[in-house]
């Protein structure tokens, strides 16, 4: 990604072409192709988790709360830059041999991918008893998609380093992409199970098994395309002096840090309250999420002190893509960590629950298929296209507060929604207004993300960035459903833009402390 700054100016080249004309040839380049079919292949699970799997459990009897809850499968999207580092480093035994780096990390990913939808297609959710198993292919699947998705930002960002013209061709065909794998995954899943059967008060398993299976098909795609193109011609900087011994220990050091961090998260679920109401139950959350993410650190730090990790090589691979950002931003860090944690918890708390929405509302899978995954979603490219050209021509912290104002204020629709009960047309209406503004939003943020990233570190800070972007959002989605049960669609929809308002503050002190100092000097 790359910010306006960085473009090109608008004159002819040696070549004979202008720059428009250089701009619609680099549409054609191999790579902005191979970006295209990625995209598609990195569009596909995250609705497999996030939307999709919400109306197959839904139809298979599963409780509101319960479903909801599935979204935290998604949160290894939240979590990517913590082996982003390791990405970058080890090698893989004979995939990277064969494949190189990348491309031989991507085969990996795409491979658990597969796996994990075929596991999940496996399962009958209807059957309470597999419902853990079910959890854990949703988590292995979000686990193995964060992954592919920093291994192709890194793909990207090394296939024309220096190239800014090319990044921004090579992004706007990934995003595309990406656009497309949702309908795919979004509208194309609901339309299969609907197709082969199933409807709400008509549970049919066999019909949501089949359409996963095509959706684990869809992925041979990605790894069709993984295969065809080329390892990136750069030379990556590595820890220095990194031996075989040491990715080893990388190795056994972040798989002990996880262990650490799912039995201090398991052991402490055991001293939650019960019966809590939903914001209560958010806070303790936050304590046990924070209780383990200390002792993963502690048992990082364990392993340096007794000299089974080298400490400069931990140092290297982990420390120094943070101590840079924050050596950068110094004192204002925290405030542009704060903004980039809460700018987008308006939609996406909002869009956990909107499917089991929708089929509340009466509307059926075609119906919903139609209106959001298709129509929604080319709302949604038409608002992200809108808000680039937005970003290019104003101040990008301006648009920054208009994309905050309408994600928040847009989520106001849905109330008077389910005030209107089964209308389509006024389903099309919120969702159109919705999508354009979640586009726009979407569009002018990873502007203001791609300001902030170093070259440096490219793939290890996106990936905090990204990262840090939905914790908050999608560990508060989790409990939509219990809220909802609490306080009824009315009332959450009006949280859901209210919860939005003090990111206004932040985007007004971000702009003032940083960008308009740094425009003074």
């Amino acid at each position: 990604m790359t910010s306006s700054s960085q473009r090109p100016a608008d004159s002819s080249h040696a070549d004979g072409q202008t720059p428009r004309r250089r701009a619609w040839a680099g549409y054609t380049d191999r790579r902005a192709i191979a970006m295209l079919l990625l995209g598609f292949a990195a569009g596909i699970p995250i609705l497999l988790i996030f939307s999709s799997l919400s109306l197959w459990l839904t139809e298979a009897g599963v409780d509101r709360a319960t479903v909801t809850m599935f979204s935290w499968a998604a949160l290894g999207y939240s979590f990517k830059f913590i082996w982003a580092p390791l990405i970058d480093v080890l090698p893989l035994p004979w995939l990277t041999r064969r494949f190189g780096q990348r491309r031989g990390w991507l085969l990996l990913a795409q491979g658990l991918i597969i796996a994990a939808i075929l596991a999940m297609a496996a399962l009958n959710p209807a059957n309470a008893a597999v419902l853990p198993w079910m959890a854990a292919a949703a988590v292995l699947l979000g686990f193995s998609s964060a992954t592919q998705d920093v291994v192709i930002d890194a793909y990207r960002i090394e296939s024309a380093p220096g190239d800014a013209a090319m990044q921004s061709v090579m992004s706007a065909t990934y995003t595309a992409g990406y656009r497309v794998g949702m309908i795919v995954a979004g509208a194309g899943a609901l339309w299969l199970a609907s197709g082969f059967g199933s409807e709400k008060g008509h549970y049919l398993y066999a019909a949501w098994r089949n359409t996963y299976w095509l959706m684990a098909g869809t992925m041979g795609a990605g790894v069709l395309t993984t295969l065809w193109v080329a390892e990136p011609a750069v030379k990556r900087e590595r820890p220095a002096g990194l031996a075989l011994g040491d990715n080893a220990r990388l190795v056994g050091l972040f798989v002990c840090a996880v262990a650490a961090f799912v039995l201090v998260f398991r052991w402490a679920g055991g001293w939650l309250p019960e019966n809590q109401g939903p914001l209560l139950s958010l806070l303790w959350e936050g304590a046990r999420l924070l209780a383990a993410l200390m002792a993963a650190v502690l048992t990082g730090r364990l392993l340096v002190m007794l000299g089974l990790v080298r400490g400069e090589v931990v140092r290297q691979t982990w420390v120094l893509p943070l101590a840079d950002f924050f050596q950068r931003y110094g004192r204002h860090a925290a405030l542009l960590l704060a903004l980039i944690g809460l700018y987008r918890i308006s939609d996406i708390v909002a869009g956990v629950i909107a499917n089991v929405f929708y089929a509340d509302m009466g509307f059926s899978k075609d119906e919903i298929a139609g209106a959001v995954k298709t129509f929604g979603v080319l709302m949604s490219i038409a608002g992200g296209f809108f808000g680039g050209l937005l970003a290019q021509r104003f101040a990008v912290m301006r648009m920054m507060m208009l994309g905050a104002v309408l994600a928040s204020a847009t989520n106001l629709l849905f109330i008077l929604l389910f005030w209107q009960g089964h209308n389509l047309p006024f389903l099309y209406l919120a969702v159109a207004f919705d999508n354009l503004a979640g586009g726009l939003a979407s569009a002018v943020f990873v502007a203001f993300l791609s300001s902030l990233t170093s070259i440096r570190f490219t793939a290890v800070q996106y990936a905090l960035f990204s990262s840090l972007m939905t914790l908050l959002p999608k560990t508060l989605g989790g409990y939509s459903g219990t809220i909802v049960d609490k306080i009824g669609y009315p009332v959450f929809f009006l949280f859901t833009a209210l919860i939005g308002l003090p990111v206004l503050l932040l985007v007004y002190w971000v702009d003032k402390k940083i960008y308009r100092q740094a425009e003074a000097v």
